[in-house]
């Protein structure tokens, strides 16, 4: 070890305080922090940390003048397209899909800890009769998907699934997959890699050290994932394996379509290197970011960038105008990562957030923080939106496709029990749309009501919650629009719709007539693939079921 060169190293970035318990320390611990401090480019990251903190002070402004919405050409909608066109996007992502042409990359570095849990977020189990993890949900759709290519083109294509982790959730991750067989997938299909990480700063740029011989890191956001590419060779499997397109999304939407075709056929038609799928934002005060352009760029900004005055601008037609809301669901092109990573990458900006960080003080006594003492820095997926010159937008329904995982329950949104009823108001409506029908016990149909007019519902002790979508769960026909006079309300409480349908048997409620059509069913209805056994077990750590215990809706 040179412990001098390394001492004046630091001296020359102001960072010799990381050597102040040397002496103090065994040889193996003189070892490790060593080798922590040598593993950092000093000069790079001291240089994100100072331009981070400038940018916090420039970005202040309100960017009201600066802002133009996606031009109407390059916003599409599951809602304004016509049901032939929608046809003939899927049919394209399928072929893609078929030809071995996409993957779907997760961005799974997350813990649950807000969940109250101490392993990933992929590995939650919010309570379905099922008792399926995020990690299975997903894996299973990808399954339906293949099968569904299969059906279309008769060629057996494959979608590698990438799975990006941290530090602290990749051996979970690994044991989790092969401990459950890979869900069916194909254990060549399954690439795991990690993001990096960087050194956590004092909130007057000194490194924290978390012990006398560590230093405290933190994940560098999921806009690591373009270093991380690079660092652990992906690119260069994409292109082995044939992947042209990829779709690229958060591990905690618990009604994510994997690698969506018509998304994915959209994009592809459209010419798009890059792409994100928005849902349209619930009010001017919604607390999301907006994809729209700033001084000509594609960007997205947050909800606290602009002022009330401008989040309220509607359009002709009533709109909002910034309307896009982003929900971490975006398409790639493999020439346009490429490009990122080779052309753009040191130009994304980090992003600082004020966390309590665990220290040691001067005594080396370590010290968990009531408050802020420093920060972490993070880049963000979507900050490469700006790099492209071809980039569309497709706007999808909020209750079809988002019900985020964050919070624990006991909390007003994005919880497991919100997570879980909107996964059943979806389902609900695919049997509707069968041709079925649900009834109680006594054989009365269940009434139908819109949920515009009974916004709110009972738990089982009385007390009242918001609807997890917030917004109306109504029948969608198939083409996007809602059906306000025969919307079923997702009962909560005694009267709550309970269904579960595997992904094996349908991706996006496909073929399911021959199983509903013409046939009433009494809730819970779960409905399961063949290969699924009888009396499904939950998969790993799991919560019991909290809307009903039985395995299948009785048919009438």
């Amino acid at each position: 070890m040179d412990v001098d060169r390394l001492r004046k190293e630091l001296e020359t970035f102001d960072q010799q305080h990381l050597l102040r318990f040397w002496d103090t320390l065994s040889t193996d611990n003189k070892t490790e922090l060593y080798n922590d401090i040598d593993n950092i480019n000093l000069e790079e990251t001291t240089q994100f940390f100072a331009r981070s903190t400038t940018q916090v002070n420039e970005d202040q402004e309100k960017l009201d003048d600066r802002l133009q919405p996606i031009p109407s050409e390059l916003h599409g909608s599951v809602v304004r397209t016509s049901i032939e066109k929608l046809e003939c996007y899927k049919q394209e992502g399928l072929r893609q899909v078929a030809n071995g042409h996409v993957g779907v990359l997760l961005l799974a570095g997350g813990q649950g800890t807000r969940l109250g849990v101490p392993f990933p977020k992929g590995m939650y189990n919010v309570g379905l009769p099922s008792g399926k993890t995020l990690y299975q949900l997903q894996a299973e759709r990808i399954r339906r998907l293949e099968q569904l290519a299969m059906k279309l083109t008769g060629k057996r294509g494959r979608v590698t699934w990438y799975i990006m982790t941290s530090e602290h959730t990749r051996e979970p991750t690994l044991e989790f997959f092969a401990g459950h067989n890979y869900f069916g997938l194909n254990k060549d299909n399954l690439v795991v890699f990690e993001q990096g990480m960087l050194p956590c700063f004092t909130l007057d740029g000194k490194i924290i050290l978390e012990t006398p011989s560590k230093i405290a890191r933190a994940p560098d956001g999921n806009g690591g994932l373009y270093r991380a590419l690079r660092n652990n060779g992906i690119l260069e499997d994409m292109e082995r394996r044939g992947v042209r397109y990829t779709h690229v999304y958060c591990v905690d939407n618990i009604l994510v379509k994997m690698a969506d075709p018509v998304f994915m056929g959209y994009c592809i038609k459209k010419g798009a290197e890059c792409a994100a799928k928005v849902v349209h934002k619930e009010s001017p005060t919604e607390a999301v970011g907006v994809v729209c352009r700033v001084d000509g760029k594609y960007k997205v900004v947050e909800y606290s960038e602009v002022s009330l005055k401008t989040a309220q601008k509607r359009d002709s037609e009533g709109r909002l105008v910034f309307s896009a809301g982003n929900i971490c669901n975006h398409f790639f092109t493999t020439e346009f990562l490429n490009n990122v990573v080779n052309e753009h990458e040191r130009q994304l900006k980090h992003h600082i957030a004020k966390k309590k960080i665990p220290y040691v003080d001067d005594n080396g006594h370590c010290v968990v923080p009531e408050k802020p003492n420093g920060v972490k820095m993070e880049k963000f997926v979507f900050d490469v939106f700006e790099f492209s010159s071809k980039f569309v937008v497709w706007e999808v329904l909020r209750e079809d496709e988002f019900s985020p995982l964050k919070n624990a329950d006991g909390e007003a949104k994005d919880t497991p029990t919100t997570a879980r009823h909107s996964l059943y108001s979806l389902h609900q409506r695919y049997i509707l749309e069968a041709g079925g029908r649900f009834v109680d016990e006594e054989g009365e149909t269940i009434p139908l009501i819109p949920s515009k007019t009974n916004p709110k519902s009972k738990h089982e002790d009385g007390s009242v919650e918001q609807n997890g979508n917030g917004i109306c769960n109504g029948i969608t026909n198939g083409h996007g629009n809602s059906n306000t006079n025969g919307c079923q309300k997702s009962y909560v409480g005694q009267n709550l719709v309970v269904c579960e349908i595997s992904p094996l048997i349908s991706y996006a409620g496909e073929g399911l007539e021959e199983l509903a059509s013409g046939k009433k069913f009494t809730p819970p209805l779960i409905l399961k693939s063949p290969e699924e056994t009888h009396q499904m077990l939950p998969n790993g750590f799991a919560h019991d079921a909290k809307d009903g215990d039985k395995c299948a809706g009785e048919t009438h």
